[in-house]
């Protein structure tokens, strides 16, 4: 599904550091991170707590700047949130007074979207989350999986050409956070969208993931990007999936 890594990247994360200034002196976050992602592609971020993840998916979303180095997306510098990326948060950061429907037409509503092919897109997308039935609904109703379905929903549904998820199944229980797994995956599959995806669970990101982007601490670093060469859909008790998590575990 993804195109080779030789040239045309869709996202390039060229040579970003980022320094802080703290009380201690100058922190450096990141230092020297560079990757690409091609067209289609599903790659996870895994590294410990205070490796920079955040800091990287913050400066990939425009959300902060970088200290040295840029972010391109298509070819075009990323300084600022922009409609060619859809973002989910950990924290679904749906609006309490809208309902369902409501809260995926957002984005549209600053586009010139026709209305009737506004509607039939957020009918579609309430569909392709598993929300049929519940268009009507308010978020607190909801379910944490539910919820999180929406904020799916609202970033698909402007039709970006990248999909930015920062921890986005780590406020949900097991059970559902493997369900969801199973549905993002079916969602990418369907919309063939460009996934990068940061976690702290190994075992997620071998899961998910064509490729994983290992990163370790002081300062922030990729230590090894491995590719994930497993058919979907894949088990945690397969011999090879297990040789994955261990690999990924011991450079974490």
């Amino acid at each position: 599904m993804a195109m080779s890594h030789a040239d045309g990247s869709m996202v390039r994360i060229e040579g970003v550091s980022k320094q802080y200034d703290g009380e201690q002196g100058t922190v450096q976050a990141l230092d020297d991170v560079d990757f690409g992602v091609d067209t289609g592609e599903f790659v996870c971020i895994v590294g410990p707590s205070g490796c920079g993840k955040t800091t990287l998916f913050r400066i990939l979303a425009g959300l902060e700047p970088a200290t040295a180095g840029e972010v391109l997306l298509d070819g075009s510098r990323v300084t600022e949130p922009t409609p060619n990326m859809g973002i989910v948060f950990q924290e679904y950061h749906l609006f309490p007074w809208q309902t369902v429907r409501e809260n995926v037409a957002f984005g549209l509503k600053k586009t010139d979207v026709p209305t009737d092919e506004r509607e039939r897109r957020v009918d579609h997308l309430v569909d392709l989350v598993g929300l049929d039935g519940f268009a009507d609904s308010y978020p607190k109703a909801l379910s944490g999986g539910m919820k999180q379905r929406v904020a799916l929903a609202r970033a698909l549904a402007i039709d970006p050409a990248l999909l930015l998820m920062d921890e986005p199944f780590g406020a949900v229980d097991a059970q559902t956070r493997e369900m969801l797994q199973g549905e993002l995956l079916e969602i990418w599959e369907e919309t063939g969208k460009t996934v990068l995806f940061v976690t702290h669970d190994v075992e997620e990101a071998v899961k998910l993931a064509d490729r994983i982007i290992v990163m370790g601490k002081n300062p922030g670093s990729i230590r090894q990007i491995i590719d994930v060469d497993l058919d979907r859909p894949r088990s945690r008790t397969d011999t090879a999936f297990g040789q994955y998590y261990e690999r990924i575990r011991e450079l974490i």
